[in-house]
């Protein structure tokens, strides 16, 4: 059993016999609450503020922020080389996805990926399980990586959210992403999953910040 609890924008927490931290936000500079965990491990896509501005809270974690392929504690953590944009980097550098396996189940953790996947993404990612994309301001991208991914569970990030403090653009909302799709609205911010109880089609997973 694998328990998720989200933190707000990008940043959630996967456990089971270790607990591993995504792209972790302060709180306060985002206007969210300040991620309350303990990780063993922490993943950071790109060290843009709102994915990286809260890796000092965690000073005995392990930090993975490059291409990588490691074993810590019962996690399989696999870093694959992307892009935030689509010129290779050149507007807005790098970008690592992570794909996480834990109690046989496989997450991948695309940050702001600013392209569609190419074949060399799809082999070095493998099959996905869980899939935590972002919806940022190209939902079409999304989909597109959804299709070809074709994991049992999405779950959104990088969308509006109440209080939330972004003023590079205007985020979209999660609901016209779930629109026509498949969705469970969590009713919090955490929820367990096991491989053998993950739906057999896609479906949208959308938690909400207790505040």
């Amino acid at each position: 059993m694998v328990t998720v609890k989200w933190f707000g924008h990008c940043c959630y927490q996967i456990q089971n016999t270790t607990t591993i931290l995504t792209d972790p936000h302060d709180g306060p500079s985002l206007g969210l609450p300040t991620p309350d965990s303990q990780p063993d491990i922490v993943t950071i896509s790109h060290p843009h503020e709102d994915h990286a501005s809260g890796r000092h809270l965690f000073p005995d974690a392990t930090i993975l922020e490059e291409p990588t392929h490691t074993q810590i504690k019962g996690a399989t953590i696999t870093g694959v080389r992307a892009y935030h944009d689509d010129a290779k980097g050149a507007r807005l550098g790098p970008n690592t996805i992570f794909v996480i396996e834990i109690d046989s189940i496989r997450f991948a953790h695309m940050g702001d990926l600013g392209h569609p996947l190419t074949e060399r993404h799809l082999k070095e990612m493998g099959h996905v399980d869980i899939l935590m994309q972002g919806i940022g301001r190209e939902p079409g991208r999304a989909e597109e990586n959804i299709a070809k991914l074709n994991p049992k569970v999405v779950m959104p990030m990088h969308y509006n959210t109440p209080g939330i403090i972004f003023p590079w653009f205007q985020l979209p909302e999660v609901d016209d992403f779930i629109r026509d799709k498949p969705h469970r609205r969590i009713g919090g911010n955490e929820a367990t999953y096991t491989h053998d109880t993950l739906p057999e089609t896609t479906e949208v997973h959308v938690f909400s910040l207790e505040r």
